[in-house]
Parts: C-alpha cells; sequence; structure tokens
C-alpha cells in the first residue's frame, strides 16, 4: 500500500493539529496573501513565500479543513468573535454629551484611546471612566462590567497626575501639535511612513463622488505634465514626493521645551510640582509653566531666576492645551484649525505601520526645537513609554511566552498569534535602534579590552554581535565573508523552525540590521547564557564544527517533528572519538536549555542543505546539466545552501516522477495478466524507465502528456492506495519506484535530506556508507534541477508574463519563489539571452543588468564604508554615488575641513567604536576603477560579463536609465538622498554633493509572524470566487480581513492583498461607491508598507483609476493614471509590457472626454509596446488596433481607422477562425467604417463639385459614450461581465469541477490552469509577480472569455 508521507502540504505532525502553519515545511503553499513583508524594509523576501500561480487546490492535511470553513467546527468558532457591538453615551466636562459605539471584547482602554483622537476631547490623557459612580479598570474587557449595557453613560473624570502622566501629556500634546508633519516620515521614526494619494484624489473619494456625480461632462484639464507623455526623456524626482498642502504647518507655538528648572526641588515637590516647561508663543511670549499633581499653570521664573510662584492669570487648568488656549490668542485659533483637519486626514494615513518603512528621498526640512525628540535621544525611552513595570522589557521571555499560549480554537490562535505579531514588532524595532547605537558608538561593549571586531554588545536585553569571523570560527568556511552571510541563514533557519511551530522547541528572536557597512546580528538572551561556558551549555549538536558532537534524546525527539515539513534527515556522524551520535538537524545546530528549563536551538545556519553547484568537492563530479552550466564554480563561501522553496519543488517534482513510474509499471503487469501475448502494450517504454535513476531531465517530458496523462496517474495512485499492500506485486512496484526517485523508504515515498553532507570536518560511520552515497546523488539531483528545471521555468514564465517584475525587489521575488538563489542570476541572464523570445523578455534582462550593476556596487559600498569615520560620511557617500553615477570624468572627494582636524590623533585604535575608523583611502576613489571593480565583481559573484567601463556606456549598451540605479542602490545600502533635479550627465561638474546626502538608514531583514487563520479564509474565499460563486467568496474574503485586522492591527501587505481583491469583487457586483473605497485603503497601504513608489503601489493605483472612472470622477482618474505612468518610468523606464495595459488605460479615459490626439499618443505607444512583448500576431495587439480605430474613427481619420481595424480582423481570423464572435464584431465594425468613410467621401466630392451651395447630409460623429468607454476599460483590464442563463451556468460548474480535478492530479507548478472568466485569479499580497497574476497581460482578456 502506498502510503505518501509526503502529501503536498507536509502532513500536520501528530502532536498538533496546526503544526503545519501554512508556511511550513511541505508544500503548504502560502499563495496569495503570503507577502513579501520583509520585502518591504529591503527585498529580502521571506523565505516562507511560496507562491503557486493557482490556488488549486488545498489538500485538508493542515487541520483546518479549508475547504469549507463554513465547516461545523469554523463555523462556530468564528461567531465567537462576532459579538455585536452597542452604544455607550460619554460625558466629559465642558462638552456636549455624545454616543459611541462599542463592541463587548473591546478593553476599557480603547475607549481612552479613542477619547484621546477624537477632536474634542484629543487634549485630555490623564483621565478615568466612571460607570454609576465605580471607576472602570483600564484593563478589563467591557463585556465583564457589570450594567453596562446599551445607553449607559460613562462619566470622563479628571484625574490626578504623576510624573509619568504629565510626561505623556505633554508628548501627547507634542504630537497633536505635530500631527500633519510629515518630518518623522521622513526620518524614518515611530513607524511613520509616507503616502501621497490624497494629494491627487483632493480628500475623500467617497464623498467627492456623490458631489461629482451629475457634472459627467464638465470641462476637464487632461495635458499631462511634458515629462509623462510617451517618448519623453526627461525622468525628474522631483515629483516623486508632491507637496502636500498640509504640510507646511500652522504654526502654533514657537517653544515647547523642558525647563532647565527640572526636576523640581524637594520643597516644591511636596508642594506637588512634578516638572516645568518653557514656552515660547506665536506672540513671542515667553512662559514658565508648573505641571503638578492637580495640572498646569504659569509660574515666576525666568531662564536666570527661579520662582515657582503662580503667576498672573493665576489659571489652573487640567490640560497643558486649556492653559495654552488662555495665553495665546494664534494657539487657540491654530491648534483648532489643525485638529480639525488631523481628523479629516484618511485615518490609514495616520495608524503606525507594524514595521519600520524607509524612503530614500526626501525634501529639504528644516530642523525645529522638539523636547520629546531631544529627550528620547538621550534617555534609552524605555522607561515610560512601554508601559512595563521593571522598565526594560526581557524580550526573551515575552517572545517565548507568546509561543507558549493555548491554541486549541479559533480565538485562542487569534490572540496567540496577535501577541506573537506584535512581540517580534516591537522587537524588531528595539534591535534596529540598539544596532544603530552599537555601530554610532554609544553602547559600552562586554569585553571592552577586545580589538573592534571582536567586540559584543548587550543593550536592552538584546545581544549584538559583528559580522566578522572571530577567533577564527569560519576559518575553513570563508573566514569574514562566511560571517558575514551566517546571521542570514540563520535567520532563514530561525524563520523557518518558527513556520513549524513545535511545541516545546524554541529558537530566538532574531534580526539582522546592515548599517553603515556593518552587519549586527541582534538575537534575544537565553536565560543563564551569559554565566556559563559555552562548552558546558550545549548538550546537542557541536561548537567546533563537528569535532565533538553530543546529542540529546529530548532534543531529537522535538528535532523529529520537525524532520518531515523540513525534509530533513536523522542521521548519525562520528566524534573525535570515534563514537557514533545520531543527530536530526546539522551538526552546527546547538540545542542549549536555558535557566527557564526551556529547550532552545541557536545556529540554524545550515537547516538545508548545501548547493553543490558553488561548493566544489574533490573526486565528486556533478550531474551533466551542472558541467554544462559551467558548476561547480568556487564561491566566496561555503555556506551556499539551497532554499526551502528548491526543495520543497523538487520533492514535488519526484512525487509526481514517482507516481508516473509506479502508474507505468502497474499497466504493464495488468497488460500482461491480461494479454500475456502481446508485451507490446508498452513494454519498450518501461523497461528502461526504472533502470535509469531518474535525472531531472525526467520532468521536462511530462508537460507534453498535458493533462490527461497525469489524470491516469492520479487514477493509478488510487488504485496503488486501495491495495492494501498484500499484494506482493504492487509492493514491488513500489520498491522500484522509491528507489528510483531516491526515497529514504521502501513502501512509501518519503524524500528527505541529511544537511551534513560535503560539510568539511563530518564523518559518518561506515555502516551509513550507503545512505550517504544516495543523499550525496539526491543532493546532485537537487542542483541540477535547479539549472534543469526551476531556470528555465523561470524564463518561461517570464516571456508567457505569468510573471512581470519592474524593478530589482519585484525579480528577486519572483527568483526566491522558485527557489533560485541571487547568485544564479547571472544565468537566469545568460538564458535569457539564448532564448528564442529574446526580445519579449527585454525587461527582465533590463532589470537584471540592473539588479547585477547595483548589487555589484552594493558588495563594493559596504567595504568601502567600513573605512570612513562618521565626520566623513556624508562626503563619502557623494564622492561614491558621484563615481558610480555622473558623467563628470574626475570627481574630487571633500575631505573633512583640516582646521578641524585635531592634531592628537587617537593612538589608542582599540576601543574604538565599530564605526570609526580614521583612514581617508575612500577618497582616491575614481569611476574608472569603481566600474571596473563592479564589473570584476559581477564576473567573480554572478559569472557575469558586464561589457562596460563607465557609467554612460551601461546606460549606452544595456539601456538603462540613471534615475533607476539610483533607486535601486539607496534602497540596497539604506541611503537617503535630497529630493531635487540631479545633473547625471553634466561633463563639467559632479551629480551629488555631500549637502545631498540627507541620512543613512539601516537595512533590516527580519521574521515575519504570519496570521494562518485569516490566510485560510482567504484561501478558500479565492478558491470560491475562481469558482464563480462571488457572493460567497466575497463572505469569506470579509472575515478574513476581519481576522487579519485581528492579529496585524490596521496596517499590513496581506490585508492590503484582502481589500484589493474585495474591492475588484464589488467592481465586479455592480457597487462602485464599495468597491472604490476598499481601493482607497488598498493604495493607502500600499503606499505606506511598501513604500511609494513599489510596483504594487503602481498596480493599486491603475486599479483605482478605474473604480473612479466607473463612478464618474473623471479628473481622479486621470491623476491617477498620470501618477501610476510616472511612476512606472521612475522605477523601470517606458519599454515594460506593463507600460501597455497603463497607456491603454490612459489612452481609453483620455478618448472619453474627447481628447484624442492625446488619447492616441498614449494608445499608439500601447500598440507598439504591445507588438514588442506580445508578436504582432497576439491577440492583446488586435485589442489595442481596435482602440487606436476606435479613436481615428472619432477623428473622423477613417482611412487610419479602417487600416487598424484591418489589422486586427486579420489577427482574429488567423488566431480564432471566421465564426469566432470576435472576428464577427471585428467585420462588422469594418463595415460601418466603410461606410462612414464612403459618406463622407461623397460629401466632399459634393462640396468639391457644387461648392458652397452644396447639401451636405449631416455626417454622424461619434463621440464615445462614457458607457462604451467603460466597457472596453473593463476588457483590457480583464475584467469580464458574461452574462449566463441557468443552463450555461450548470455547465460552467461542471467544467470548473472537472478542471479543479485535473489541477488536483498536475500539482505541477509550471501549469497552472486559466482560472475561471469572470475573476481572473487574484494575485498574492503585494507579490510582485502580482501583475501577472492579476488578471492583466498574463493572457489576453479575449481569449478569457473563450473560457466562459
Amino acid at each position: 500500500m502506498v502510503i505518501k508521507t509526503d502529501e503536498l502540504p507536509a502532513a500536520a505532525p501528530t502532536d498538533s493539529s496546526r503544526e503545519h502553519v501554512s508556511q511550513a515545511g511541505g508544500k503548504g503553499r502560502p499563495s496569495a496573501a503570503e507577502a513579501p513583508s520583509v520585502m518591504l524594509v529591503n527585498g529580502d523576501c521571506p523565505e516562507s513565500l511560496k507562491k503557486e500561480e493557482g490556488v488549486t487546490e488545498q489538500p485538508r492535511e493542515n487541520g483546518l479543513d479549508e475547504g469549507e470553513p463554513g465547516d461545523e467546527t469554523t463555523g462556530q468558532e468564528v461567531i465567537v468573535i462576532q459579538d455585536t457591538g452597542f452604544s455607550v453615551k460619554i460625558l466629559a466636562p465642558g462638552i456636549e454629551p455624545f454616543s459611541l459605539q462599542v463592541s463587548p471584547q473591546e478593553m476599557v482602554q480603547e475607549i481612552h484611546q479613542v477619547l484621546m483622537d477624537r477632536e474634542d476631547t484629543c487634549h485630555r490623557t490623564c483621565f478615568s471612566l466612571h460607570l454609576d459612580g465605580n471607576m472602570l479598570d483600564h484593563f478589563s474587557e467591557l463585556r465583564s462590567v457589570e450594567g453596562l449595557q446599551e445607553g449607559s453613560v460613562l462619566r470622563v473624570v479628571e484625574e490626578p497626575y504623576t510624573v509619568r502622566e504629565a510626561r505623556i501629556h505633554v508628548r501627547h500634546v507634542r504630537d497633536l501639535l505635530k500631527s500633519l508633519d510629515p518630518s518623522d516620515a521622513f526620518n524614518g521614526v515611530d513607524c511613520n511612513s509616507l503616502s501621497f494619494l490624497s494629494v491627487f484624489t483632493d480628500g475623500d473619494l467617497g464623498d467627492s463622488g456623490k458631489r461629482k456625480k451629475g457634472l459627467e461632462m464638465d470641462p476637464i484639464d487632461c495635458t499631462p505634465p511634458e515629462y509623462i507623455l510617451p517618448g519623453s526623456r526627461e525622468r525628474p524626482l522631483c515629483p516623486l514626493q508632491p507637496q502636500n498642502r498640509d504640510w507646511k504647518p500652522l504654526q502654533c507655538l514657537k517653544v515647547l521645551t523642558m525647563s532647565g528648572w527640572n526636576p523640581p526641588p524637594g520643597n516644591r515637590k511636596m508642594h506637588g510640582d512634578l516638572m516645568y516647561l518653557f514656552v515660547i508663543t506665536a506672540e513671542d511670549r515667553q512662559v514658565s509653566i508648573t505641571a503638578s499633581t492637580r495640572g498646569f499653570y504659569l509660574n515666576q521664573s525666568t531662564a536666570y531666576h527661579f520662582n515657582p510662584k503662580p503667576a498672573s492669570p493665576r489659571f489652573l487648568s487640567h490640560s497643558l492645551v486649556e492653559l495654552l488656549n488662555q495665553i495665546s490668542p494664534t494657539f487657540k485659533k491654530n491648534f483648532a484649525v489643525l485638529q480639525k483637519k488631523r481628523v479629516q486626514r484618511h485615518p490609514f494615513e495616520r495608524i503606525a505601520t507594524p514595521f519600520q518603512v524607509y524612503s530614500w528621498t526626501a525634501p529639504q526640512a528644516e530642523h525645529a526645537m522638539d523636547c520629546v525628540r531631544a529627550e528620547d535621544a538621550y534617555t534609552s525611552r524605555l522607561g515610560y513609554e512601554e508601559h512595563i513595570p521593571g522598565q526594560t522589557r526581557d524580550w526573551n521571555e515575552e517572545l517565548q511566552t507568546t509561543r507558549e499560549l493555548p491554541r486549541k480554537n479559533l480565538p485562542e490562535r487569534l490572540l496567540r498569534e496577535r501577541a506573537i505579531f506584535k512581540v517580534h514588532s516591537d522587537f524588531t524595532a528595539a534591535a534596529t535602534r540598539g544596532a544603530m547605537a552599537v555601530i554610532d558608538g554609544n553602547v559600552m561593549a562586554i569585553n571592552p579590552s577586545e580589538e573592534t571586531k571582536m567586540q559584543m554588545f548587550i543593550w536592552n536585553n538584546i545581544f549584538f554581535s559583528l559580522g566578522f569571523d572571530v577567533r577564527d570560527h569560519y576559518k575553513d568556511f570563508g573566514g569574514d565573508v562566511a560571517a558575514y552571510v551566517a546571521p542570514t541563514n540563520d535567520l532563514n533557519g530561525v524563520r523557518t523552525y518558527n513556520a513549524v511551530d513545535v511545541e516545546g522547541l524554541y529558537t530566538l528572536g532574531t534580526v539582522v540590521v546592515d548599517y553603515r557597512g556593518y552587519r549586527v546580528t541582534a538575537q534575544s538572551i537565553i536565560p543563564g547564557i551569559l554565566e556559563r561556558d559555552q562548552e558546558q551549555s550545549v548538550i546537542y549538536g557541536s561548537i567546533d564544527f563537528g569535532k565533538t558532537v553530543v546529542s540529546h534524546p529530548r532534543y531529537l525527539e522535538l528535532l523529529e517533528r520537525t524532520s518531515r515539513p523540513l525534509k530533513i534527515l536523522r542521521h548519525r556522524v562520528l566524534n573525535e572519538r570515534d563514537e557514533e551520535v545520531e543527530l536530526c538537524s546539522s551538526v552546527e545546530c546547538k540545542g542549549i536549555i536555558g535557566n527557564d528549563g526551556r529547550h532552545y536551538i541557536l545556529d540554524l545556519l545550515r537547516t538545508f542543505p548545501p548547493d553543490l553547484n558553488f561548493l566544489p568537492v574533490p573526486g565528486e563530479e556533478l550531474p551533466e546539466e551542472c558541467s554544462r552550466a559551467g558548476f561547480p564554480r568556487a564561491h566566496r563561501h561555503k555556506l551556499c545552501c539551497l532554499r526551502q522553496e528548491l526543495v520543497d519543488a523538487f520533492v514535488e517534482h519526484r512525487y509526481l516522477l514517482f507516481m508516473k513510474l509506479a502508474a507505468l509499471q502497474l499497466m504493464q503487469q495488468k497488460a500482461k495478466m491480461e494479454n500475456p501475448t502481446s508485451l507490446e502494450n508498452g513494454g519498450p517504454a518501461s523497461e528502461s524507465k526504472p533502470e535509469d535513476p531518474l535525472g531531472p531531465e525526467a520532468g521536462s517530458e511530462e508537460e507534453g502528456s498535458g493533462a490527461s496523462g497525469l489524470a491516469k496517474v492520479k487514477e493509478l495512485a488510487e488504485t496503488i492506495a486501495s491495495d492494501d499492500g498484500t499484494d506482493p506485486r504492487s509492493r514491488e512496484v513500489i520498491r522500484n519506484a522509491c528507489k528510483a526517485v531516491g526515497s529514504i523508504s521502501s513502501t512509501a515515498f518519503d524524500i528527505r535530506f541529511n544537511p551534513d553532507i560535503f560539510s568539511p570536518g563530518v564523518r559518518f560511520p561506515e555502516s551509513c556508507q550507503d545512505e550517504v552515497r544516495d543523499q550525496k546523488q539526491l543532493l546532485k539531483d537537487a542542483a541540477a534541477f535547479l539549472l534543469s528545471c526551476q531556470i528555465p521555468g523561470l524564463v518561461k514564465d517570464c516571456t508567457d508574463h505569468a510573471v512581470l517584475p519592474m524593478d530589482g525587489a519585484t525579480l528577486a521575488e519572483v527568483m526566491r519563489q522558485r527557489g533560485i538563489n541571487m547568485r544564479y542570476l547571472g544565468k537566469v541572464l545568460d538564458l535569457v539571452l539564448r532564448s528564442p523570445a529574446r526580445n519579449q523578455l527585454d525587461h527582465i534582462y533590463k532589470i537584471g543588468i540592473g539588479e547585477l550593476i547595483t548589487r555589484s556596487a552594493k558588495h563594493i559600498f559596504k567595504t568601502y564604508l567600513q573605512g570612513v569615520e562618521l565626520s566623513g560620511l556624508s562626503a563619502a557617500i557623494s564622492h561614491f554615488l558621484n563615481c558610480f553615477l555622473s558623467s563628470y570624468p574626475n570627481p574630487v572627494a571633500h575631505l573633512p575641513a583640516d582646521e578641524l582636524v585635531s592634531k592628537k590623533r587617537n593612538k589608542r585604535r582599540k576601543n574604538r567604536p565599530p564605526g570609526a575608523a580614521d583612514n581617508t583611502a575612500w577618497a582616491v576613489m575614481t569611476p574608472q576603477e569603481l566600474w571596473k571593480n563592479i564589473c570584476q565583481e559581477a564576473k567573480n559573484y554572478f559569472d557575469f560579463n558586464l561589457e562596460c567601463d563607465s557609467v554612460d556606456q551601461a546606460v549606452e549598451t544595456y539601456g538603462l536609465q540613471k534615475i533607476t540605479l539610483l533607486r535601486e542602490i539607496s534602497l540596497k545600502t539604506g541611503i537617503q538622498i535630497l529630493l531635487k533635479e540631479y545633473s547625471f550627465d553634466s561633463r563639467h561638474k559632479p551629480a551629488f554633493t555631500e549637502e545631498d546626502v540627507l541620512n543613512i538608514f539601516p537595512v533590516v531583514k527580519h521574521v515575519n509572524p504570519k496570521a494562518s487563520d485569516a490566510f485560510h479564509f482567504f484561501q478558500s474565499g479565492q478558491a470560491k470566487v475562481q469558482q464563480g460563486f462571488l457572493k460567497e467568496g466575497c463572505e469569506l474574503i470579509n472575515e478574513a480581513l476581519n481576522l487579519f485586522n485581528n492579529v496585524y492591527g490596521a496596517m499590513h501587505v496581506e490585508i492590503c492583498a484582502c481589500l484589493r481583491l474585495l474591492a475588484r469583487l464589488h467592481y465586479i457586483m455592480g457597487d462602485y461607491a464599495e468597491a472604490l473605497s476598499n481601493q482607497q485603503k488598498a493604495v493607502l497601504m500600499s503606499e505606506r508598507v511598501m513604500g511609494i513608489e513599489h510596483p504594487n503601489t503602481i498596480q493599486e493605483y491603475m486599479h483605482l483609476a478605474l473604480y473612479c472612472f466607473a463612478s464618474s470622477q473623471l479628473s481622479t482618474a486621470l491623476s491617477l493614471l498620470y501618477r501610476a505612468r510616472y511612476l512606472m518610468l521612475l522605477v523601470f523606464g517606458e519599454d515594460h509590457p506593463e507600460m501597455a495595459l497603463l497607456d491603454n488605460n490612459i489612452g481609453l479615459v483620455l478618448h472619453g472626454v474627447m481628447e484624442y490626439d492625446l488619447s492616441l499618443r498614449f494608445l499608439e505607444n500601447a500598440l507598439a509596446v504591445s507588438i514588442k512583448y506580445h508578436g504582432p500576431k497576439a491577440l492583446k495587439v488586435a485589442l489595442s488596433h481596435h482602440l487606436v480605430a476606435r479613436v481615428y474613427e472619432s477623428k473622423a481619420e477613417f482611412r487610419s481607422a479602417l487600416q487598424h481595424e484591418k489589422e486586427g480582423y486579420t489577427i482574429y481570423k488567423t488566431q480564432l477562425g471566421e465564426d469566432h464572435e470576435k472576428t464577427k464584431e471585428s467585420s462588422e465594425y469594418l463595415k460601418c467604417l466603410t461606410q462612414q468613410a464612403v459618406a463622407l467621401q461623397r460629401t466632399m466630392n459634393e462640396i468639391y463639385r457644387n461648392g458652397s451651395s452644396a447639401n451636405i447630409p449631416p455626417l454622424k460623429f461619434t463621440a464615445p459614450s462614457m458607457a462604451s468607454v467603460l466597457e472596453q476599460l473593463n476588457v483590457i483590464n480583464g475584467i469580464l461581465f458574461i452574462p449566463l442563463s441557468q443552463k450555461d451556468l450548470e455547465n460552467l460548474k461542471a467544467e470548473v469541477a472537472r478542471r479543479h480535478q485535473l489541477q488536483e492530479a498536475s500539482k505541477n507548478r509550471d501549469k497552472t490552469e486559466e482560472p475561471m472568466a469572470t475573476e481572473p485569479e487574484p494575485a498574492p499580497a503585494g507579490a510582485p509577480e502580482d501583475m501577472g497574476t492579476q488578471p492583466q497581460p498574463a493572457k489576453d482578456p479575449s481569449s478569457l472569455s473563450l473560457q466562459g
């Protein structure tokens, strides 16, 4: 009997039904919503990200029957969450009572938050809520409050201040004053980030929509700025961050700071003084204010004379705002206006994001005085803001305790996931702050006497170490280079083990920060680890790469549970005394039991098997596919491993093969039994098969057999399974098949890897030699599989436009989803160059070359920066950028001014903070030298020959844009530059001066905890939508949205995907207003969480424009499309397949507002791009011809119109045949055009003959109706409304069901069936390849309609 142990999503390990959280080991495919949230920070995508093109089937092993979340179990669980809300009345001093909608599971504290945000109560922070005279506890849930019901009255009671409360109050007032000021977003602090949507929509779309309804054809100014027009060569930078009107904040006060008289002396403390503030009002009045337990009042102190007595007017106010209102009329007026504006902004513009997003450009901002910022910088700010007793947080305890929360039912899981997510995002923020402090030299090392590279630091209960090879630990692996990559490998390991989520196995909180050329690893601290020796504490694994190895039964038991999802083989190694030790991980993985009794594993840098293409082993031959491609190549370090996605794809590929083999053999056996004479029945084919140990090539011939072959395989698999193993023949069949595919079990399919194979210094016992030989073969096959299946598969997907990367980050993302490491980028580009469809891959080639150049430059920049001291940083960075991007032939670096350099140089180099080198070697770099190094780096690292020795040559040869290169290098290195126009091409002066470099940010990699239940709902919703059940799909997606909000809070990439899909569904169902409001949120969220010019944001802008047009907001729709076009030009340039779609959209809208000439410029550009990327015979091109013809018709230029429509007709006829409706439509339209042309000609002739007295029949010119334009817009955006009869519906459902079964059979990642026509497949949250999975250029819309 076949027990398919590796059923695609790794079946849940037994100890918990949900162990396998979708991104765990096997094929759990966190498709759609699994977003590259790490990418937000730096284009490094989460390992777990494994998106398939079709959310085809969800095998039901993961404990949750996602197939139907309406299921009894989930159904009931969901109800728990949806307690009905009720309203209460709030009585606050000084304002009218108002009512507030609350829900029973909210905490009292949440009402506090609402009141602190409301316009009329925002100035209070220190109050309590009373119900019938009883004070409510801050942290109790509303449902637990006795007597609280619909209509209850809650009274706001002012409480006396404490020092902590007074500080919170001052901080809150400062936040209110700064609420419209974007400087925090530009400076990348407190999880603020930018959003520019409101600049283009002029306020909230919803309201304006209702007003503009009647004015459909108001004259609109549609002319775009010059630089947006097709063919413009200009790529300005300033429009990237347009100035928002609200940003010139109204000045309420000139200065608000802490007074120098703080803290109050003892005698004043006893009078209730808590602290003193110093204020200069807008009228230039200087006042000193006392914060006391009873509130705020003016005192008589001056800057040099302390007099705490109250000053006149003797006015004591519980709120600082009320006091300032009394003493400054300007404050009173402006503060009120400011709060009105603040409340009008969309909440998504001001909510904090879960992880910090940095902006690579910023305008020049004046530096204003800010007491809270100053205080934050010099205190560690951990005291009062963290509202936690005991000051600093014990990160390790928090991280581990949240993992231990119960997870039996939905509410428990939500609570647990929410806690895990919150702690992770707080930990990431703290770790980033600490890492910057370490490099900037603000933290004392714990081993200060050692040299800089060796130092380690502890700050705020986080342990920091630098990415250098300390004590020759990595000597055999590549020294410092290996020490630099080890932390990211380790982080990937942590991410993976966290995803498998085994109870009782703990990992450390880990964040990797790259800052100023240094790599810092931040980790939570295992309790007790600092007091003892490492040798004593490690009870599992090895601290010297395999010389001494120990094991521990409890660890083996815990790790055994991860072995199936992670495909890790339990194996034995020899230690230095030649004893056998059993492990279930790589030898470097260490097990330490902390003082808290928890079992921790750390050093997970070899969780995945090694990549043999980059690890030459003497005496080992690689398969032919590898040697053909020039592998193995020596890499700079020996820690190259395969990605988890690759391991999963490889195993899935092998499983298909296994089923095929078994099926073939069974067929032969049956044939022999039924018809012993005719052995021909498939003899030869099968004889050859099982013998050759199938190389990776075996996958390629299955493409041809198509779905029918796979359906047979499926059927046979079932017969094998139904045979309960009693039949010796079928057992034999399975044994042969297992052997052929390299399964570790002979009775079932089960592939696992031994991560220690080829590990220097690890020895295996004699008894395991066979197993080791098989494992070596498996690794070679996996390396070959990457080259023969995954890379060609990627190039094929790019050729078919199934994925449409637009910049370096999205290309990296697409590669990683297929398990292709970035070091293969050169190989991918080689394959693109050799591809027969080279032209259709032009955009991929450009992005790839740009990525190759900027990554090579980043490697050089890293070491370059390590030699720069802090005072020379901006000079050094601007010099590097000049050498990299400016055409100026000999830029000179500005060294820090001599008169400031002290003559006494510090002799003791030892105690320097890591970022304080004092050499000036960086200043001698020249552009020639830098570009030579870039080409060398590209050759050494990516094995690719760049043919350019200067930036201008690179731009010329590869068609790149300097502005795009600037964006890519800035994002990769964390540089922030001034927002202005740079003259890159000037040969008379360098493009950058040191004043242009504003900041350098950290680039952060971290773990991204997932909301698994929400995710299952999202997937099921998608599946329903694809089957055409829009209503049910919509409900599920709404439910997913609630759950996502529950776990992540309001801002997250996965929520963005949810909102986009909801908007689309509402649009299809005809609810434009709802579509608009959801899509507006999706755009805001994408800007805030992914970045204002991220390809995903560009997509969101396009969708929003469509819904605006449908709601008759024409000018808004146009300005949104122009914004999208500007961003695409900046990020990539004009020559991108997605640009055709965008230009068709713009052209159609312009056609709708009768701007014909302008419309033609865009539509003809779209036509040219479509022809280039889809070939002149594609259906897309036919559609494009038709759109152009319609505009010519409106202009009465019938000859041109006929010419284009004929082209389109020819394409339809050859592609679809005479009888297809598209062909018929086109031929009708041709007739109609011909008639109009003839009529026009007649009229002209008449005029020539009879002069002005001619009798002219009125000509019918068609101004397009909005409805017809909208219909075309829907077609090009892949949205089709298909009127279906009941019978059609039945047939359709049957067809969908049939397809669904086929898909089940072909879990072949390269072939995804086209989803249903009503809703081409929804895309994964912000996975950059949305562009293809979104119903966009992937397949022609006209062909989509065939499918209905």
